[in-house]
């Protein structure tokens, strides 16, 4: 069997079914943002992601500064998706010989300072050589109170569906960047048109984990049912929380937050601006349920929208148009190992 005809989820799920844990610390394993595990009245949170070159970035328009400040906050991400505080990080690299100290070191400038902005400790790691461009694994360790952890499995029928910020920013960015990197071919002094644009283009390159929201809720005594940072796309994302929950949902087209700056772009590309917003990715804004009767109180949280509610599993997933159309929601977010070489 071809690793595409499963795709990442799929091949995860492959290789994990059946695996059980045998030590009473763990208290999650494989299947959300993060593991838990259980040490006295706090939970740690652990997770962990892979980013190569030519895969994941581009370096041609992407500044080393930025991929290492990137590369912490999306671990953030994942830690503030499962409710927790992110503590500590360790860093891993793979480097080619094109490189040179001082590129690796502009490198750590970006993750030194995203650790220095969300209060987290760079506590270990390793480097070794790359035949092939360069390799960044960072895992991320954080915490939380064990009553307080937000899975991907708590979602009930009549919830609430909640988004914090916009969607779709991020990808348009990848498009404008991608453009540009096109039109730049050949060309010895091309300047990049961006003007008008630099919101999509930080959305993509210096995207931020929010740590604001986390924050906002706690303090207005608002735990979620369920939770996930949307980093494969918003379809993708609430999918995940359906079927891990047992659920289904509907969510209202014009609900779902997009910026001018991104309905410009997807004008100018000809692309359709809420395929773009439910499928794009990167956005790592939080997407998450909460009780009906928190309605109010969600309503006075800053940048938080409710775009719909969770529903039977037997009604499906689906999006209402602004038409009334109902439309089933199909997880078409980026999946690199579904893609055909």
């Amino acid at each position: 069997m071809e690793i595409s005809e499963l795709g990442e989820f799929g091949l995860i799920d492959h290789l994990t079914k059946g695996l059980t844990t045998v030590n009473p610390s763990t208290v999650k394993g494989v299947g959300d943002d993060c593991a838990v595990l259980r040490n006295r009245d706090t939970d740690i949170l652990v997770t962990t992601d892979l980013l190569l070159e030519g895969v994941h970035f581009d370096l041609t328009y992407v500044p080393l500064k930025h991929l290492g400040y990137k590369s912490a906050i999306v671990n953030f991400s994942d830690v503030y998706a499962m409710n927790g505080r992110p503590k500590q990080i360790t860093v891993s690299l793979g480097i080619s010989r094109r490189f040179t100290v001082e590129h690796i070191a502009e490198l750590f400038s970006g993750i030194r300072l995203a650790c220095e902005i969300y209060g987290v400790d760079l506590v270990g790691g390793d480097t070794t050589s790359s035949r092939q461009g360069l390799v960044i694994s960072i895992t991320c360790i954080g915490e939380a109170e064990a009553d307080k952890v937000v899975r991907r499995s708590g979602a009930h029928d009549t919830d609430l569906i909640c988004v914090s910020g916009d969607l779709g920013a991020a990808y348009m960015g990848l498009q404008l960047l991608e453009r540009e990197k096109a039109a730049s071919a050949g060309m010895k002094d091309f300047v990049p048109k961006f003007d008008g644009k630099e919101y999509l283009v930080e959305r993509q390159l210096k995207p931020e984990a929010r740590r604001d929201v986390i924050e906002a809720l706690g303090a207005a005594g608002i735990v979620p049912t369920a939770m996930m940072d949307i980093s494969d796309g918003l379809s993708s994302e609430l999918l995940h929380i359906c079927k891990q929950s047992d659920a289904g949902c509907r969510i209202y087209e014009d609900r779902i937050p997009i910026d001018y700056q991104t309905a410009i772009m997807a004008e100018e590309l000809g692309m359709n601006l809420v395929t773009a917003a439910l499928n794009g990715g990167e956005d790592y804004e939080l997407l998450f349920t909460v009780p009906l009767h928190f309605h109010e109180a969600i309503q006075r949280i800053e940048g938080v929208k409710v775009i719909g509610h969770i529903t039977k599993p037997s009604l499906g997933c689906a999006m209402i148009t602004r038409d009334g159309t109902e439309i089933p929601l199909r997880a078409q977010g980026w999946n690199p190992l579904a893609e055909k070489e």
